[in-house]
């Protein structure tokens, strides 16, 4: 039989049609996962990125994970408890308070958002000119100070330790990002401005560069304040000397870790095998290739710093390890 073009043409549409129904081997059967991240080029959303795009995270069967940019960690707070987001980055201090419905200016209680791991710290840092005269955060009175970006991590801890010590309405606020602190810093349109973030932070640096940079010993004013008594998840660390170029003493500071977590209805069998592939000596190599800051990284490391629950297949991955013997938390105030 001679088939003419209508004919082809019929049987061409009915073929694709049928092609298309017939969805991808595997791929429409593995779960989607949304992993939280942050603004673009922070360590957040690396952290996001590296899992996402880790070989035998991205060879599972059952499962594909999705990195996700976000203004940092309040918002993946909120969407990780919502399950809009399944995992995320967020600072131990804003599960804990959210936990306990005691976020600044939000008292809704986030109890859906359980620990995994401990990722790494970062600490307190406020930039100040070498001859600013600026020594503590109650010297930035009437000052002009960046305080990062409205809706992150940094810009919270910085509301909360500035209203800790009574400060956070005599200064002149500036939301922005690290960078364009750094720029305007550098400009002399800022005194100071505050980072929340691993070292070495890269606009640090870049202020550095081109201007004789101080930073300011955060503990003493913690200790002096009883911040630590109110605030037990920050813990006390230090910058080194070396950490930055003009800065030739260690600096006494204070940091909150920053968490893995995921929502409460995540399957056990997915944080388990996730933990399991990240955790080996190849994972660990893997996301200290893709920053520095994950070199920290370890078993030993993973669940310091953690006072709020874990999930259950964390628990039972940490528990296999050794690493839990007895309960971690404690109930927020």
């Amino acid at each position: 039989m001679k088939l003419n073009p209508r004919m082809i043409l019929t049987a061409s549409v009915a073929l694709l049609v049928c092609t298309l129904a017939i969805p991808s081997v595997g791929l429409a059967d593995k779960k989607r996962i949304v992993f939280g991240g942050g603004p673009a080029g922070g360590t957040f959303q690396i952290v996001a990125n590296s899992i996402q795009t880790y070989e035998p995270v991205k060879e599972s069967k059952d499962y594909r994970v999705k990195a996700q940019s976000s203004a940092g960690s309040v918002e993946n707070l909120r969407k990780v408890n919502a399950g809009r987001m399944q995992f995320g980055v967020v600072y131990s201090g804003h599960v804990y308070l959210g936990r306990a419905g005691k976020l600044k200016n939000d008292g809704k209680k986030y109890e859906d958002v359980l620990a995994v791991a401990n990722l790494y710290g970062a600490p307190a840092q406020l930039v100040v000119h070498k001859d600013s005269g600026i020594t503590g955060v109650k010297d930035l009175e009437g000052k002009k100070v960046g305080v990062g970006n409205a809706g992150s991590g940094a810009f919270a801890n910085c509301e909360l330790f500035f209203t800790h010590l009574g400060v956070w309405d005599k200064i002149e606020r500036n939301a922005m990002g690290y960078n364009d602190a750094a720029n305007a810093f550098g400009n002399h349109q800022l005194d100071a401005f505050w980072l929340f973030t691993a070292t070495p932070s890269g606009a640090v640096m870049m202020a550095a560069q081109t201007n004789a940079i101080d930073l300011v010993d955060l503990d003493q004013d913690a200790t002096e304040s009883g911040f630590y008594e109110k605030y037990p998840y920050f813990t006390r660390t230090q910058i080194s000397k070396e950490t930055y170029k003009g800065v030739d003493r260690d600096v006494a500071s204070f940091q909150g870790s920053a968490l893995w977590v995921a929502n409460a209805k995540v399957p056990d069998e997915i944080v388990y095998d996730l933990l399991s592939k990240l955790y080996t000596k190849e994972g660990l190599d893997y996301m200290a290739s893709q920053k520095e800051t994950f070199k920290d990284m370890s078993e030993e490391t993973a669940i310091k710093g953690i006072v709020t629950p874990l999930h259950p297949g964390a628990e039972r991955f940490w528990k296999e390890k050794g690493l839990l013997n007895q309960p971690l938390w404690t109930e927020s105030p």
